[in-house]
């Protein structure tokens, strides 16, 4: 017989409301809801004890595994999957890449885990798996977490609710600037270096004297970052200044080089620092990179001598060349300078996400140890006060033993009949009745009659802690000595690795010992598409451009060479020819060489020539000279030299070729006037040339006044001279006059 089967009823839609709700608005609730978390819970760091949830969720796990510094270790595993069963419901490998950082002495310069087996190293190369690796806290864990079970910190209820988590540690330790934080939430993040903690401390003490100390001065203590992998800081001290000031900026930082000499004259230069958080497997690769595609014509060779130590060896092809020039190459091309950047977006009391500036950040650690001071001292109040209350019912007790052993033999509620005998309280007769018959000895009286007077005087002296802020804002001073003490420069660990130079001087290499000397042509489309051809071709309607696209610039030039982009910005663009596309496509945007907004266009593309002088004109008619040479950028941010009022953008770049100058604007009107009238600067707003009722500028272009001014309209050119020029001459600032005939209509020169 066969048998039949039942199929399971599916079960009842959820009972309730059905809520009508636009999905805009539906989404924006619940992406609004991830980004809270994101930010709050996952990303940035607590500007108290510098730790995100997943690193106080590992340190607290490992304190109650008992994993101190004095204890043995334990198998990360065992770590790993109590902090993912009971406090962190995340996947097992982000936790463990979290414990392993805490453990890498060149990715944290405080280490908080002591790990045994292999945690990864400088190259790249990842730790071991879980199982195979042992871990246990470091001294500075420990000071993170001293106090956290004396009530020093507010607990809460795990994701479960089985058990119970910190909200943030007591923090005897400043971690969140000796250690640093990295992090990307949702529309915003964080990058904080690390720091020397001896001069964390310094500064501490010093805002502790004078709390309205300023940046500069916080800064003498705190000149700088300082990385687990040492290097050179080179930033100047005015924009280390700035950084501090505003929260937000960035440190240059090289690597550490030397020079060892060989025979016959030749020499190698040899790194022995390198970078925060520069991979050396990756570096070298770019560097051998670059060697095989001939970028780096001043090197020969590169080698990894390095073992626990970083050596690598840098061979230069000559002796001659000089090894600054050498380095310069290699700062230029790769990581071997890097820039850190700051980012100083915490969160404030655990909930506010904002960027604090340096003062903020050390004033918020120091609040937030006044405050743990406040609770322990307190907690340890009420447990003196509760052992006086047991000390006092013990010596009672002692006082009267005999009528207290007889009311506890003959009585069935022995309790009250002893709170009533002796005015004794219920936690004292409680006491009484727990003790043993051997504390009844003559000598546990004199222990316990001394241990009273102790307490007594430790009472007296938390009454006055808590009393006088002045005596607890010396406390939390002490208890900053005491970590400079443990932690700073006359210990192994807290001595400074990363030096403090001054910004380098400016190392010229010429271009021509970097790339090969060639001729090219180079080819920008209307839209910005720049490529390169090899040789100097001649114009031509041949050439292809996207749909939509045609010509504008066609420059002939030295592979060598320097090309010039001014934007109406009012900025200069610097991109060395090399480093242009080359190909039979339509190249590539130029947007992607520099950084020029949407908002902005490119007036005028130009090979530079350092002995030219160039007059740019602001549409509003002002305008000024300045040498080429000074409008050379060294970034791709560009360089400002014309300033521009708000809503304000530049209209002319030309050269300078004569002893006259003629503007004319889009009211038609012409006006020429002497060059030497207008100055030559090196960047600023310059004067008013041209003054305008209605519009603005539209060209110029300087001359020499015997030759005439000319302009072309169509296949005919025009010449305007002797007389003819007359009516137009004026002075600088005038208005002008209308153009003559036969001037093109787009109010341009060059039609």
């Amino acid at each position: 017989m066969a048998r039949t089967t039942t199929k399971t009823p599916p079960p009842p839609p959820p009972q309730g409301p059905i809520l009508d709700t636009a999905l805009k608005d539906a989404l924006g609730e619940r992406y609004l809801a991830y980004a809270l978390s994101t930010i709050t819970s996952r990303s940035l760091p607590d500007v108290r004890d510098g730790l995100k949830p997943v690193h106080r969720r590992l340190l607290y796990a490992m304190r109650v595994l008992k994993l101190d510094p004095q204890s043995g270790f334990k198998k990360c595993a065992r770590v790993v999957g109590d902090v993912i069963g009971k406090y962190h419901p995340h996947g097992d490998q982000s936790v463990y890449d979290a414990l392993v950082r805490l453990a890498q002495d060149f990715a944290a310069r405080y280490p908080l885990v002591d790990g045994q087996g292999n945690f990864g190293n400088i190259d790249g190369d990842n730790a071991a798996a879980m199982r195979y690796t042992e871990s246990r806290m470091t001294q500075v864990a420990e000071a993170l977490l001293e106090g956290i079970e004396d009530d020093a910190v507010d607990f809460r209820p795990t994701y479960d609710g089985s058990e119970e988590e910190p909200v943030v540690l007591p923090a005897r330790f400043p971690n969140l600037l000796a250690n640093g934080s990295n992090g990307i939430a949702v529309g915003m993040a964080t990058s904080i270096p690390p720091h020397n903690v001896d001069e964390i401390c310094a500064a501490l003490l010093h805002l502790i004297k004078s709390p309205k100390a300023t940046i500069s001065k916080l800064v003498d203590f705190m000149p700088g970052p300082d990385f687990p992998t040492g290097g050179i800081l080179v930033e100047p001290r005015a924009s280390i200044e700035e950084a501090y000031a505003t929260g937000r900026g960035s440190f240059r930082l090289r690597a550490r080089w030397s020079v060892e000499k060989l025979n016959q004259g030749q020499y190698q230069i040899v790194v022995t620092e390198i970078p925060y958080q520069v991979q050396k497997a990756k570096l070298v690769e770019r560097i051998a990179d670059l060697l095989n595609n001939k970028k780096l014509p001043l090197v020969d060779d590169v080698r990894d001598e390095s073992a626990e130590d970083v050596r690598l060896v840098l061979v230069p092809k000559s002796g001659k060349a000089e090894a600054a020039q050498v380095m310069e190459t290699l700062f230029r091309a790769t990581d071997l300078e890097s820039r850190i950047s700051l980012n100083m977006n915490v969160l404030a009391d655990g909930r506010s996400p904002r960027v604090m500036n340096l003062r903020e950040v050390l004033q918020s650690f120091l609040d937030h140890r006044h405050v743990v001071l406040v609770r322990r001292s307190e907690h340890r109040l009420k447990e003196i006060d509760h052992r006086l209350e047991v000390l006092g019912g013990y010596l009672i007790a002692y006082l009267n033993l005999d009528k207290v052993i007889k009311i506890i033999r003959e009585e069935e509620e022995p309790k009250p009949a002893l709170i009533k005998a002796f005015k004794l309280t219920d936690v004292q007769a409680e006491a009484i009745l727990n003790m043993r018959l051997r504390a009844l000895r003559k000598l546990e009286e004199m222990e316990i009659r001394g241990e009273h007077k102790t307490l007594s005087e430790e009472r007296k002296g938390l009454a006055a802690l808590l009393k006088d802020e002045g005596k607890r804002w010396t406390a939390i001073a002490d208890e900053v000595k005491d970590i400079r003490k443990k932690f700073g420069a006359a210990t192994k660990l807290g001595k400074r690795r990363t030096e403090v130079g001054d910004a380098p001087a400016t190392v010229e290499v010429p271009l021509e010992e970097l790339v090969e000397k060639e001729p090219i042509t180079i080819i920008c489309s209307e839209k910005g598409w720049i490529r390169v051809q090899k040789g100097h071709v001649e114009s031509s309607d041949d050439v292809k451009y996207k749909d939509g696209d045609k010509g504008r610039f066609w420059l002939h030039a030295q592979s060598t060479d320097k090309l010039q982009v001014f934007a109406t910005n009012g900025r200069f663009y610097t991109i060395p020819c090399d480093r242009l596309p080359r190909g039979r496509g339509f190249g590539e945007p130029l947007r992607l060489f520099i950084d020029l907004g949407n908002e902005d266009d490119m007036i005028t593309l130009m090979v530079h020539d350092p002995a030219r002088k160039l007059l740019v004109v602001a549409r509003d008619g002002r305008g000024f000279i300045v040498p080429e040479s000074e409008t050379v950028a060294q970034t791709k941010g560009g360089r400002r030299v014309l300033s521009l009022k708000d809503g304000g953008e530049a209209q002319v770049c030309a050269t300078v070729a004569g002893d006259s100058i003629a503007l004319v604007g889009e009211n038609r009107k012409l006006l020429v006037f002497p060059l030497k009238e207008v100055p030559e600067m090196e960047k600023g707003r310059g004067v008013t040339l041209q003054r305008f009722k209605d519009g603005g500028l539209e060209d110029a272009k300087t001359f020499q006044k015997k030759d005439g001014l000319t302009w072309t309209s169509g296949a005919r050119t025009f010449t305007l001279a002797g007389r003819d020029l007359t009516p137009y001459l004026g002075e600088r600032g005038q208005a002008g006059r209308i153009v003559p005939k036969g001037f093109p209509k787009n109010n341009r020169f060059d039609a």
